[in-house]
């Protein structure tokens, strides 16, 4: 039955048992015919749960946001953006990730999965695909087009994504009545979470700065993101500087505005305020990505798919997930104590506010769900807590493959030992251990013994060992519920608090991947539809997210779920 008959009929049942209680207080009587059982059955089946359902969920994640940006910047924040959320909604100040790699794919697909790599199979943004001897992306998928463009920008869908999302769950919940739709300018902000099922998943084009999706959801963009599109908003945002919103000696919070482990934008030459973002955009329209416009045309179509949509304006719940992915390039390329992070944190401060309150507008305050929450958090540079007297450091990955190869040829016979090394794990040659007639333990083991030698190791840890034991909590249960044996490395390398692994000759801005508590510790905030005002200092983990709307939404939670419902009590 569809919903809206479902609730016509039952708000006819309201009607008919308060008249029927009105009459028979009149009367002086209680009801106690059979007339009035059925009465008393109908009024229990107005109240059912169906009519306590929010009429939107809006999900909300931000790209390498680490948790103490709620407060590090609070005097600098306006009232209706953080503030509102956090004095008016409930926050679960410790929220983790149950697993490493911390990355933005296996973050996104945590959420709204319920789960964790090793059961979603997103392992990384990327992993080394034994059978077709290549990197994966973790949303790529030949079989598509690209719809918006003639780029291959395209060519993405959910395919890699092993288990259903919370949003599949709510579309398969109402016989598809429920609309899902998913926006990040990355590609993998808007897919995972979208899920399987989504109306639509939408994400930016470099090359034609349109916003694109894939034959996957759709065989021609919807009227509405064309007409978007037709708006060529990112030439107007790219044409001005980017200028600090206040004055900047006020970035107290901040180090100065040029420090040397700061990325300069190419065709800069020094990494300062005023950006002349103009003069250094290229022929594309990469650049928006990197500087606070990004998330401004991220609210702009996140509103569009809103009113496109009709988001929110019948009885069936519809869910919006928003991602936005500029503060993870800002910190990739200046770290989280730049002037440029905090700018980027204040103006999507106002984006923010102007985005729950339109919402609110259109769809009704107090009929909204919203949630907002990040996909990893980040480290500070090392360079930073070096000068600050800290124990810091960078590796290499290069350093890392080659002398583990270097050490098996001396040790088993020269051969290319090492297939890859991505996301801190070495993938070896299990054809060539076969072929030597060798132990893949063994070589396991050996390879892990060796690799501790190394500056700014803490650990390595054989599959095998993954493979064979159980973990209940702490560094090594992270380790295993990152872990997939078809996708994951032979060993997993773990470096020492404070230590990344850098790129380039002089490498700059941060990074995220590690267990550590800056990479795995983000915001947790629910505001909205029956959400009280408080908060809770109770372990929460990232996979309680979708286990929490499952329970607020009466449906079922994803099929890989392993998180649990929080305790939220509701006005």
């Amino acid at each position: 039955m569809r919903y809206k008959e479902l609730f016509r009929q039952l708000n006819r049942a309201t009607a008919t048992a308060a008249c029927a209680l009105l009459l028979g207080a009149c009367a002086g009587t209680t009801p106690t015919t059979p007339a009035a059982s059925k009465v008393k059955e109908a009024k229990q089946e107005a109240f059912s749960p169906i009519l306590q359902r929010p009429k939107l969920v809006v999900g909300i994640v931000v790209d390498q946001m680490r948790y103490d940006y709620l407060y590090r910047y609070w005097s600098k924040y306006g009232n209706d953006g953080f503030k509102k959320v956090l004095s008016e909604g409930f926050n679960f100040k410790n929220t983790q990730y149950s697993y490493v790699p911390t990355y933005t794919g296996p973050g996104h697909a945590s959420i709204y999965t319920g789960s964790v790599p090793s059961l979603n199979g997103i392992v990384g943004n990327s992993w080394y695909d034994r059978k077709q001897k290549e990197v994966v992306y973790c949303v790529e998928d030949k079989s598509v087009q690209t719809v918006g463009s003639s780029s291959d920008a395209g060519l993405m869908s959910p395919a890699n994504l092993k288990t259903t999302t919370i949003t599949d769950e709510l579309r398969l919940a109402t016989n598809k009545q429920a609309k899902v739709v998913g926006v990040a300018l990355k590609d993998r902000g808007s897919i995972l979470p979208a899920g399987h099922l989504a109306n639509g998943a939408y994400w930016f084009d470099s090359q034609s700065g349109n916003w694109i999706t894939s034959t996957f959801y759709h065989q021609q963009l919807p009227q509405w993101v064309q007409e978007f599109n037709n708006q060529k908003l990112a030439d107007k945002y790219l044409s001005k500087p980017w200028e600090t919103l206040l004055p900047i000696e006020e970035y107290t919070e901040s180090t100065a505005d040029d420090m040397p482990w700061e990325r300069a934008f190419s065709g800069e030459q020094s990494p300062v305020f005023p950006h002349n973002v103009p003069a250094i955009r290229g022929e594309d329209y990469e650049l928006i990505r990197s500087v606070p416009a990004g998330n401004t045309i991220t609210k702009d179509f996140a509103l569009a798919a809103l009113r496109g949509e009709s988001l929110g304006k019948d009885d069936v719940t519809d869910f919006l997930t928003v991602s936005f992915s500029t503060p993870d390039y800002v910190g990739h390329s200046f770290g989280p104590n730049s002037i440029e992070a905090q700018d980027v944190f204040l103006r999507l401060d106002q984006e923010l506010a102007e985005l729950i309150s339109t919402i609110e507008q259109e769809v009704g305050k107090g009929e909204v769900l919203f949630f907002l929450t990040a996909d990893h958090g980040a480290a500070h540079v090392p360079a930073f807590m070096q000068e600050m007297k800290v124990p810091a450091g960078l590796g290499s990955s290069g350093v890392v493959r080659d002398s583990v190869d270097a050490y098996l040829d001396k040790t088993y016979g020269k051969a290319d030992w090492v297939e890859h090394y991505i996301n801190q794990q070495l993938y070896l040659n299990r054809a060539i251990i076969d072929s030597k007639k060798l132990n893949i333990a063994d070589v396991q083991q050996s390879v892990a013994n060796y690799v501790l030698r190394l500056d700014g190791v803490m650990r390595a840890v054989p599959a095998t060992t993954l493979q064979s034991n159980n973990w209940g909590t702490g560094m090594m249960a992270r380790v295993e519920s990152g872990y997939n044996p078809k996708r994951s490395g032979d060993v997993v390398v773990l470096l020492e608090p404070g230590w990344f692994e850098g790129y380039g000759k002089e490498p700059k801005g941060t990074t995220h991947g590690s267990y550590s508590n800056y990479d795995t510790h983000v915001p947790l905030l629910w505001y909205g539809w029956k959400v009280p005002a408080g908060e809770s200092a109770a372990e929460a983990e990232v996979s309680d997210i979708a286990a929490t709307i499952a329970a607020w939404l009466y449906i079922q939670e994803p099929n890989g779920s392993v998180g649990k419902p929080l305790q939220v009590y509701m006005k």
